[in-house]
């Protein structure tokens, strides 16, 4: 969950239940759970293994071959939608934190996904710039709240029509539906995107209240 999300006792419990009712996560996830926990202060940050689970079935379902992804993080995220991939298929994934270099990629290994996967490191903007003549399926975008609309506007062209674009966070711990909304950048940054993507005309969308809420956004 990029950036965290309150839940009550109950969602906990639900959320857990559902968890018991899903494909069991493999050794490699696992282990990145739980070096997120060891090695880094923010593993609330983790997709989450329901979020996984919905990620590998999009890929499944729509047939993706060519995925892009904002915001590696420890690398769950990757591996759920790179373990889906068909024979061939490719993931690149973009990550600021060159810190965290080690353990994404140990994880990448672990999964035996390593070979699907081009992690890139480095500011999210620029490398897409280098990156736009690529053309992708899917576009997961999970990086700086703040930049979710210039993500969005350098990301579209690269995406086929009939392609996925999927955002996540766009709910923000309830932030986007408080009245007055709060004025911290992060959570007008949100607002923006999610009003944007409401009137954009080139494609149709829904947001999933699945943890910290997901965008599912399809191009025409």
């Amino acid at each position: 969950m990029r950036g965290g999300g309150v839940i009550s006792s109950m969602e906990e419990t639900i959320y857990k239940y559902i968890e018991e009712h899903i494909n069991p996560e493999n050794e490699a996830l696992d282990w990145v759970i739980k070096q997120t926990h060891v090695r880094t202060n923010h593993a609330r940050m983790l997709s989450g293994k329901i979020q996984g689970q919905l990620l590998r079935m999009l890929v499944q379902m729509t047939g993706a071959r060519r995925i892009l992804e904002l915001g590696t993080f420890t690398g769950f995220s990757a591996i759920c939608l790179a373990g889906a991939l068909p024979e061939g298929g490719h993931l690149d994934t973009l990550e600021l934190n060159d810190e965290l270099e080690d353990l994404i990629r140990e994880g990448f290994e672990r999964a035996g996904v390593a070979d699907k996967i081009t992690l890139h490191i480095g500011d999210c903007k620029q490398t897409l710039r280098q990156l736009r003549d690529h053309v992708y399926d899917i576009v997961y975008i999970d990086a700086n709240k703040r930049e979710y609309n210039e993500y969005y506007n350098l990301v579209f062209d690269m995406v086929r029509p009939g392609g996925l674009i999927l955002a996540d966070n766009v709910l923000w711990d309830g932030k986007v539906c408080m009245e007055p909304v709060p004025q911290d950048q992060q959570t007008q940054a949100i607002v923006r995107f999610n009003d944007a993507i409401a009137s954009d005309k080139r494609v149709e969308s829904v947001i999933l209240p699945l943890r910290d809420g997901l965008y599912l956004i399809r191009k025409l």
